[in-house]
């Protein structure tokens, strides 16, 4: 037990010194941005309402977001609308890592290298989650915007203008398109540029189909036009493109759900035997017989990520 506490003290102790290196400068935001990112946390953007952030983890989110990765991470939790600030996600990581590696240390006959390998896993799991309501929030943004360009149509032939539209939208459909069109029409609302509020929205929601839809605005707002013509178009192609996009989906998703059950299958296989002959596993490591077990281990491991990202090009088919 003392062992355990030991090597958990010296995991937190490393992890501070290492966010203790990387404190650097940045450079300031300006003033408009730092205003909307108060206003928008107000609501509820970027934290639970309700509740107020640790010190700590406040400490961790002005820190990383001195440096690009911590932009990124900060982008990729606006992106899957998890209301976690970056220091907060951090950590969650941490936590996980340290308890999942704490439980294969436990269970795995207190071998550190299993240990190590369980932490490994731990941390990367938030981030295989983050990815994962990534996918599914674009998935449910792209079958509403052809909805959404029908309800701004509708309310530019009523005469409506183009920020009075998007305040309908935010209105009328349900989330995630509607909290994305409240944002912008809030910022719009604190005096920032319509091309700008745009950009914010592409950054958020990396849809080649609302790229379609921003750069038609775009457009429209310098050269002029009928927009409501242009959008009736774009939603009719959206659309289809929507459509094919789900007929595509419906037949690679056996392929996809077997690449992946046959990469994860050789690592649970090989957990299952671990914990039932553990000698067994451990001839890999022997030092009789480990220039042929560790090589071996290595040319399984590259073999399955070959077979599975192979799986996933063959699915990923452009529309």
């Amino acid at each position: 037990m003392a062992t355990t506490v030991l090597i958990v003290g010296l995991g937190l102790a490393f992890l501070l010194l290492i966010v203790g290196l990387l404190v650097s400068s940045r450079d300031e935001k300006a003033m408009v941005e730092d205003r909307l990112g108060k206003y928008l946390e107000e609501e509820g953007g970027s934290t639970i309402q309700g509740e107020k952030a640790t010190p700590l983890t406040d400490w961790l989110t002005n820190q990383a977001g001195r440096f690009s990765w911590g932009e990124g991470l900060s982008k990729e939790l606006a992106r899957a609308d998890i209301k976690l600030r970056v220091g907060e996600y951090l950590g969650v990581m941490v936590i996980i890592a340290i308890g999942l590696g704490a439980v294969i240390y436990m269970i795995g006959g207190k071998n550190l290298i299993i240990a190590g390998i369980g932490a490994l896993v731990g941390f990367f799991v938030p981030r295989v989650y983050v990815r994962r309501e990534q996918k599914r929030r674009l998935v449910r943004f792209d079958e509403q915007l052809a909805d959404m360009l029908n309800l701004m149509v509708n309310g530019l032939r009523a005469g409506y203008s183009t920020m009075q539209a998007m305040e309908a939208v935010s209105k009328e459909l349900p989330p995630p398109i509607s909290d994305e069109f409240r944002r912008v029409v809030q910022e719009m609302q604190l005096g920032i540029p319509m091309e700008r509020t745009l950009d914010n929205l592409m950054r958020r929601i990396p849809s080649k189909d609302l790229d379609l839809v921003v750069t038609a605005i775009n457009v429209q707002r310098e050269v002029g036009g009928n927009l409501a013509e242009i959008l009736s178009t774009i939603s009719h192609t959206i659309r289809e493109r929507v459509r094919v996009k789900g007929e595509i989906r419906v037949m690679v998703s056996q392929v996809m759900m077997s690449g992946q059950f046959l990469a994860v299958m050789p690592i649970i296989l090989a957990a299952i035997m671990y914990f039932l002959n553990r000698p067994y596993m451990l001839l890999f490591f022997d030092p009789k017989t480990r220039w042929l077990g560790i090589p071996a281990l290595i040319a399984a491991g590259l073999l399955i990520l070959t077979g599975y990202f192979t799986m996933r090009k063959l699915a990923d088919i452009e529309v």
